[in-house]
C-alpha cells in the first residue's frame, strides 16, 4: 500500500511540473533599419560605397541586375503577423540614381 501511494505521488508531482499556461513568444526583428533621415540624406550622385556606409549593407543583391539592391527589414511581435518595410536602391553604374520605399509608419525596434 505505501508503495502504491509512493507511486501516485511521485507521478502527481511529475505531472504538476508539465503543466504550463503557454508557450512565451519573442518578438523577432530581422534585416536593415533604414530610417526617413537615412533615405533624406540620400541624392543623387553619391557612389555606391557611400550610399552603403549610410544605410549599411544591403540585404539582398539582384544577381540579374546589379543596378538594384534591397535592403528588407521584417518585425513580427510574438508570433504575430510579419510586418515588412522594404527599399529597392537603383543605381546607374555605380552612382546612386533613386530608391523606391515602403516603411513601416513605426519602427518596432526603436
Amino acid at each position: 500500500m505505501q508503495k502504491l501511494t509512493a507511486i501516485v505521488l511521485i507521478s502527481i508531482i511529475s505531472l504538476a511540473g508539465c503543466v504550463f499556461p503557454g508557450v512565451y513568444k519573442i518578438n523577432v526583428q530581422q534585416g536593415n533599419i533604414v530610417t526617413d533621415e537615412e533615405l533624406a540624406s540620400l541624392s543623387e550622385g553619391m557612389q555606391r560605397s557611400q550610399v552603403h556606409a549610410l544605410l549599411g549593407t544591403p540585404l539582398m543583391l539582384n544577381p540579374v541586375d546589379p543596378s538594384q539592391e534591397y535592403y528588407i527589414y521584417t518585425f513580427q511581435r510574438r508570433g504575430g503577423d510579419i510586418e515588412e518595410q522594404r527599399i529597392v536602391v537603383y543605381y546607374d553604374g555605380n552612382t546612386y540614381r533613386s530608391h523606391d520605399a515602403k516603411l513601416l509608419e513605426e519602427t518596432p525596434a526603436y
